[in-house]
């Protein structure tokens, strides 16, 4: 069943991308993330143009955080004051992001940048994720959860900063300022990339403010969910490269998957949810690399308005 992307300019597989949906969905509820750094590859994989590839991308994680807060938030998974101090910094970040989007287009350097982009932070992130994760694990076999207990409850630099405040859920006495610093971070890059920042919040929330991975998982959901949504509308007011169609299919899917993926998680251990994420990470910056370095079918093309190939 083929149907035609007004925005993008092409006609696809409506089951297809349903399927993508659901499976990005099933992650983003699984991990605590939004999928966009999943979505927006595997869209550009799929012939979606860069740029509405990464617009999109941010209204699908919309719907996939949705649904994974939720399902977080009934558990209890949720610091909805640590989220607000993140979303305070992420909705700056996107305002920042979509106009450095805006130009990148303008030079012509977009497609370029956001495949550097996804090669250089996740083949960072998840790189450090891998080896944590696979140090926890033997910590686990080797049965030293004292040695490991003590080692989180030591301070770290973020204990000396001003401006701190008590998070009950959490159970932190922290300074406000690296959660806003976080959020504006990952607010930037998703804006310029069309991912949620999950990929980065998630191992920043549980190495730099020593948060537990359970409530991780739901506050860094908390985050995504309104951080996307603006960035979306941003991304549609002022880029116009977010096709709706497509992001209805593919939010239908996510929707659904999220639900599972949340069940799924409450199943595995942390250090296990962090190992399988680093993995998949490292599988897309991998793949995201291969085609920089691969010759193209195409050795040149003319870009039109939307970034499409014609």
């Amino acid at each position: 069943m083929d149907l035609y992307l007004p925005i993008a300019e092409l006609s696809v597989n409506v089951f297809v991308f349903l399927a993508m949906g659901a499976a990005v969905g099933f992650l983003s509820g699984m991990f605590g993330v939004g999928g966009g750094f999943l979505i927006t590859p595997l869209l550009i994989f799929s012939g979606i143009p860069s740029a509405v590839a990464v617009g999109t991308g941010a209204a699908q994680t919309v719907a996939s955080s949705v649904s994974g807060a939720i399902a977080q938030y009934r558990r209890n998974n949720v610091d909805v004051k640590m989220g607000f101090l993140l979303l305070m910094g992420g909705i700056v970040g996107a305002i920042i992001g979509v106009q450095v989007v805006k130009l990148l287009r303008q030079i012509g350097q977009f497609d370029l940048f956001i495949s550097l982009a996804y090669v250089f932070f996740l083949g960072s992130i998840g790189t450090l994720m891998m080896i944590e994760s696979l140090n926890a694990v033997r910590r686990s076999f080797s049965a030293n959860q004292a040695t490991t207990a003590i080692r989180r409850s030591h301070h770290n630099w973020i204990h000396g900063l001003p401006l701190k405040m008590r998070f009950h859920r959490s159970r932190l006495y922290i300074s406000a300022i690296p959660p806003v610093m976080i959020g504006a971070f990952v607010g930037l890059l998703g804006a310029i990339m069309g991912v949620g920042g999950g990929f980065i919040m998630v191992p920043a929330m549980i190495y730099l403010l020593r948060m537990r991975t359970g409530l991780v998982i739901g506050t860094s959901l908390f985050q995504i969910l309104f951080v996307t949504a603006a960035t979306t509308v941003l991304q549609t007011t002022q880029n116009y490269n977010v096709d709706i169609v497509l992001a209805l299919i593919l939010m239908v899917g996510g929707v659904i998957g999220a639900q599972f993926g949340a069940v799924a998680g409450e199943k595995l251990k942390g250090e296990q949810l962090r190992f399988l994420l680093a993995g998949l990470v490292i599988l897309v910056c991998l793949r995201m690399g291969w085609d920089l370095v691969v010759m193209p079918t195409e050795l040149f093309s003319i870009s039109g308005i939307t970034g499409g190939s014609h």
